[in-house]
């Protein structure tokens, strides 16, 4: 397989675009990355989106290269629920590995404020088991919510000691300028907060968000298109069983573990390599996993970690410095396609909020309630 490089990035700011549709959107993203990789026009492009059929259209590809005035190349649309950004980077990188294309651009969009919430919060459960599990009325929430409260009562988890992730997420957002809630919050604030789907809070949860990110990815022969191209080093996708009935641990992502090794193996790196990563912390027991399968901390004591400061600017590695998808957002298909965006600007050293460096950088980012999973190594 070839190499394959990061050569520009774009991204629009997160929150409710309602005088955007989706296609202004993808094609502001599309059009940076495009710019910051010298202006160099892709063969090919992969779009990540999980809802456009509820929200505006269906054949995005065509769509966005159109709108983006680069009618007549190559595409398709990837959806893998929460995780299609992920999967749509799978995609484009597999493209070049193989040498079917050398540029191809990755765009991850989504908007979710375009419909009423009721509307997006039914779209979005559907990354669950329709058959076996929506079928009770429950929502996406009340999946999480039920790992939570397993999960705090298997390892004595506090409130507090699960709080304090908001606490840092909001912290490192509010230094974001794409961010939607740039805000910093109290602990007392964030215990408090309303009742989701108990024992998930407000503050324990992401908010629906709009927005569109992109990457340009170029072969080793093109790689000059920037002058600090960051090199997809690793990529590991795994799946797991999409209703949680028929998991072989209630307190574990198996896809999470196996699309870390395997990222991991690809790279020849190690999680003590890691330097900066961005974890997909759409609830905060999501973040507890996602932390504990890749590598970061023992099973059961990542929320005592980051309540005793662990995992901020100074640690190894730092977590979400874009403030994850608690502070940043997560305008669902494209947040795979953001966080390789701000590892890739925090490896080249012009991450425009909360800028922490380093060498080696992972994200990794969750479709459904850990069923599809996709984790990259990315390295300068």
């Amino acid at each position: 397989m070839r190499d394959v490089y990061i050569v520009g990035v774009g991204m629009t700011k997160v929150g409710r675009h309602m005088s955007l549709s989706l296609r202004d959107l993808a094609s502001e993203a599309a059009l940076k990355a495009i710019e910051d990789a010298g202006g160099e026009r892709p063969e090919a492009i992969v779009v990540g989106n999980m809802l456009s059929s509820l929200v505006e259209q269906e054949n995005l590809a065509a769509l966005i290269a159109d709108h983006s005035g680069l009618r007549g190349i190559s595409g398709f649309k990837v959806e893998g629920a929460c995780g299609s950004g992920g999967a749509a980077i799978v995609a484009g990188y597999s493209l070049i590995a193989s040498g079917l294309f050398n540029k191809v651009l990755v765009v991850g969009v989504e908007k979710l404020l375009e419909r009423p919430t009721p509307d997006t919060t039914r779209g979005l459960a559907y990354a669950a088991d329709a058959d076996y599990e929506l079928i009770y009325g429950i929502s996406f929430a009340g999946l999480n919510a039920l790992i939570m409260r397993y999960y705090m009562d298997k390892y004595g988890i506090s409130r507090e000691e699960m709080s304090w992730w908001a606490v840092m997420m909001h912290e490192n957002g509010y230094q974001n300028p794409f961010a939607q809630l740039r805000k910093k919050v109290t602990l007392e604030e964030a215990m408090n907060s309303p009742v989701i789907a108990d024992p998930i809070r407000l503050y324990d949860s992401c908010p629906l968000s709009d927005g569109a990110a992109a990457l340009m990815l170029a072969s080793k022969d093109y790689k000059s298109l920037n002058d600090t191209p960051v090199k997809i080093s690793g990529v590991g996708n795994a799946l797991d069983s999409p209703d949680l009935s028929s998991r072989f641990e209630l307190d574990s992502l198996y896809a999470s573990r196996l699309s870390a090794l395997r990222a991991f193996k690809m790279a020849k790196k190690d999680v003590k390599d890691v330097d900066v990563a961005e974890i997909h912390d759409a609830y905060s027991i999501i973040a507890a996993l996602s932390i504990e399968e890749i590598g970061f901390a023992e099973k059961g004591k990542a929320p005592k970690m980051w309540a005793e400061g662990r995992f901020r600017p100074g640690d190894k590695p730092v977590l979400n410095p874009s403030g994850g998808l608690k502070s940043r957002g997560h305008p669902v298909g494209a947040t795979g396609v953001y966080q390789a965006s701000e590892i890739t600007m925090q490896l080249r050293g012009d991450f425009p909020g909360l800028q922490v460096g380093g060498e080696v950088g992972l994200t990794q980012n969750v479709g459904g309630v850990g069923s599809n999973i996709t984790t990259l190594i990315l390295t300068r």
